[in-house]
């Protein structure tokens, strides 16, 4: 979500537009992965940490009121909702004060996702509760950003009838640069020759590491020496890390944490022999694009966003979501020098499709057409 954000921001800008981003603020010294020499378009609203998530905060909402009456009609074109909970009920309210449209981008698919943090609530009535959530909050909307066709089913099929524009997030092209695969080896302790499986993304319950790290008890039997790198935080690491204990992998898993994300990231990717990836939830699933861009080969299930990204993909090879066959086809992609080398090729020419230049101009051209048209949400017209 965060790179979504920060993609769409940078293009918009150099495309000439004005575009002011309201985040929380988080206290000083923490989460450094973060922080960015920032401007006055960046404003920081004082926040809740959310319990059992370090990473996450929750806007106040009397803080981030205090900034928004500030605000004048001259001031807004659009409000562009990112996330839910505070921020859009606050985006909503300021959309409808100000008169101008408000659209949101629905990057989380919350009924695979909500039992994991609440797990108190039965996995049926946690996804009866999303899809109630999802559709109160669309039709609060002008128009809704699905970051895939999958996606955008999946909220019709909610009921949802606020217009939905499918607007993935591309990459910019400072992830088309190379990366230093050697130094980022020599950095960690990792031999030249020693076969490297990574993942990327937030170490959370949803992008389904468990499975991975099931996975690498089988491709362990099959290469000894195989090494699983894990980079990324998040609220399941404690979780990941004693599933890794419990299944004696210690020496086959590395977790080197959050890097940035034009250098140390591009590192990252290009040292790694192939990327795996099996999470159920993905919108969009753009760390595949990142892994395609450097030229490393993809092992990947193909579902929700991640099957919209894979779809004529030749730098990829999908599996199913069974230990065994993906076991085997990392193995066979490892033992395979030539055959990695022309997937690599292929990756790049498939990452290439990917300019996030060409998203944030169609971006342009939905919030024209909102403003121009100034159409009421769903909600409105409800008796």
């Amino acid at each position: 979500m965060s790179t979504s954000i920060e993609t769409y921001r940078a293009d918009l800008q150099a495309l000439g537009h004005e575009c002011v981003l309201v985040a929380p603020k988080y206290p000083p010294l923490q989460f450094d992965h973060l922080r960015r020499t920032e401007s006055l378009d960046t404003i920081r609203i004082q926040a809740w940490q959310v319990p059992f998530d370090p990473e996450d905060r929750l806007l106040k909402w009397r803080s981030l009121m205090a900034w928004a009456n500030t605000l004048r009609p001259t001031d807004v074109d659009v409000v562009h909702i990112q996330t839910p909970f505070t921020a859009h009920y606050a985006g909503v309210r300021i959309a409808r004060r100000l008169g101008v449209p408000v659209v949101a981008t629905y990057h989380t698919y919350f009924e695979n996702y909500l039992h994991h943090y609440v797990p108190a609530l039965p996995i049926s009535w946690a996804r009866f509760v999303a899809r109630r959530f999802t559709l109160s909050q669309c039709h609060q909307e002008q128009a809704v950003v699905s970051p895939s066709i999958q996606m955008a089913e999946a909220l019709r099929a909610y009921g949802v009838r606020t217009p939905i524009e499918v607007l993935p997030t591309g990459l910019p092209p400072s992830f088309f640069v190379p990366g230093n695969g050697a130094r980022f080896r020599a950095a960690k302790g990792i031999t030249p020759q020693r076969p490297v499986a990574l993942f990327v993304g937030r170490v959370a319950h949803e992008k389904n590491i468990d499975f991975l790290v099931k996975m690498l008890v089988e491709l362990k039997a099959r290469i000894p020496d195989i090494l699983l790198v894990i980079a990324g935080e998040g609220p399941a690491e404690a979780h990941i890390r004693a599933l890794v204990s419990t299944l004696n992998l210690q020496g086959n898993v590395l977790f080197v944490g959050y890097m940035k994300r034009n250098s140390e990231l591009l590192d990252c990717y290009r040292a790694a022999d192939v990327f795996v990836f099996a999470s159920r939830t993905e919108t969009q699933g753009l760390v595949l694009l990142e892994a395609l861009a450097q030229g490393t080969p993809v092992i990947s299930t193909a579902v929700m966003g991640t099957a919209a990204v894979l779809a004529g993909v030749k730098g990829a090879v999908v599996v199913p979501e069974e230990v065994i066959f993906f076991a085997e086809a990392v193995a066979s992609l490892l033992r395979d020098s030539e055959r990695r080398l022309d997937l690599a090729s292929f990756a790049l020419e498939d990452a290439a499709r990917w300019s996030s230049r060409n998203f944030a101009e169609r971006l342009v051209r939905l919030y024209e057409s909102l403003v121009e048209a100034d159409i009421a949400p769903v909600e409105a017209f409800k008796a």
